[in-house]
């Protein structure tokens, strides 16, 4: 039997690992198409931060993949002929399969305007983007970071640590605008003005160029990169970073006859429309526990878990999975946000919420009927933002919460008393 593998982020590497225990006498073949061993995208604020070397970002060592069986490969699939079970790969040459696991992960979105391509202009999601960040980025610099969504408050306090002058551009009316609701954007935002970056909200960027001139000046820049937008001053930067958001691989699937929608559709056991394919990560478009409906939710513990449950299945270890949670959890320069499942105000569904804007902490409870189905929070380490993993819990076991409803709409911070009483009630949990 040979597992193939495309793809060598988290969800492929832990694919690999699972399929070595649980058949351990196939053969199997991970192809990566970056230079360098498989790396982790969350540890890049860390290397551009200096706190790790480039080996640092390593998901494993480089003679783990060797001593496990695991064919290592950096070679790039140009083609998938599913009737076949072959690969087509850019060096000219093939490859078959027996079952294959696309984890192809996602790609950064490119906003369509002049002068992306220029020198100095880098999206922040590869080991490789990072260096070439790290070149430009150094104390003293002027950087505009083009989006204010998960990846730009990602690499915002990584940028800012290295010493740079950095405002934001965000084309939507607040941060965060797919996992905050507006009072956590305005957390957010205050909060990293007062860290010294500049943000500007409902901000379109209209062009990028190198050099040339402002609007209200006569000098003609030599070095650096002028950054227009649809009002306000244009900005001079030594380096521009886009963090516009990511969207699924799908290139690799022209003609193979495997369905996609917003990413590749999945079963229960993320099998594909096609025998004996299977997806993973973030390229894979499967059941979102708290709707039911196919939902592609790009997070590495989703990435993780469907790496283990694809490879069982591969294996033929019938391994059902229940569906991925929603669930964002960021550190922005200290402060931690949180959502989770429903967490959007809509018709059926009431709120409670609880606000202190001087310590910069938020938390707003979701619920349908008697039951939490969705939470924001805001904080600090510890505080409000301990109580995530008893809010997850509370909202993942659908748990009829009684009269425990409007205490918690009268005090949102008793989730801990609330989930301990009702635990107990529920007989341990059994």
């Amino acid at each position: 039997m040979h597992h193939v593998i495309i793809g060598a982020g988290p969800a492929g590497v832990i694919a690999a690992e699972t399929l070595r225990k649980t058949d351990r006498d196939s053969e199997i073949t991970l192809l990566g198409d970056e230079p360098g061993m498989p790396y982790s995208r969350m540890a890049i604020p860390y290397f551009l931060t200096n706190e790790i070397n480039a080996e640092g970002t390593h998901l494993r060592a480089e003679d783990h993949y060797a001593r496990h069986g695991i064919d290592f490969r950096h070679e790039r699939v140009t083609r998938i002929k599913p009737q076949k079970r072959i690969l087509d790969l850019a060096n000219g040459s093939t490859l078959s399969y027996d079952r294959l696991l696309l984890a192809t992960g996602s790609r950064p979105v490119t906003i369509p305007i002049s002068g992306v391509d220029l020198p100095g202009v880098h999206h922040c999601w590869t080991l490789n983007d990072a260096h070439r960040i790290r070149e430009l980025a150094k104390p003293g610099a002027h950087v505009v970071l083009v989006g204010a969504g998960f990846i730009g408050c990602i690499i915002m306090g990584a940028l800012l640590g290295r010493g740079t002058t950095l405002t934001v551009l965000e084309l939507g009316d607040e941060m965060l605008p797919r996992m905050m609701d507006r009072t956590g954007a305005e957390i957010l935002a205050r909060w990293c003005t007062e860290k010294g970056v500049t943000i500007r909200t409902a901000t379109r960027v209209t062009e990028i160029e190198k050099g040339g001139r402002t609007q209200n000046s006569f000098t003609r820049l030599s070095t650096g990169l002028i950054v227009h937008t649809e009002t306000g001053e244009p900005l001079i930067a030594d380096a521009v970073v886009l963090a516009s958001g990511v969207r699924p691989n799908l290139d690799l699937l022209s003609e193979s006859g495997i369905e996609t929608d917003d990413g590749i559709l999945v079963d229960h056991y993320l099998r594909t429309s096609q025998p004996s394919i299977y997806a993973a990560g973030d390229v894979a478009q499967g059941t979102d526990w708290s709707t039911g409906k196919r939902t592609v939710h790009a997070i590495q513990p989703t990435a993780a878990e469907h790496g283990r449950i694809s490879a069982c299945n591969m294996a033929g270890i019938p391994t059902h999975y229940p569906g991925s949670f929603s669930m964002n959890v960021l550190d922005t320069m200290g402060l931690i946000s949180t959502s989770m499942g429903l967490w959007r105000r809509e018709q059926g569904t009431n709120t409670a919420a609880l606000l202190d804007r001087d310590r910069s902490r938020y938390m707003q409870l979701n619920f349908q009927g008697d039951r939490l189905i969705g939470a924001l929070t805001i904080g600090h380490m510890g505080g409000w933002t301990g109580a995530n993993g008893v809010l997850r819990g509370l909202i993942q076991s659908k748990t009829r919460l009684g009269k425990w409803k409007q205490r918690l709409q009268d005090d949102p911070t008793r989730v801990m008393e609330a989930y301990n009483f009702l635990l107990i009630a529920r007989g341990g949990g059994h």
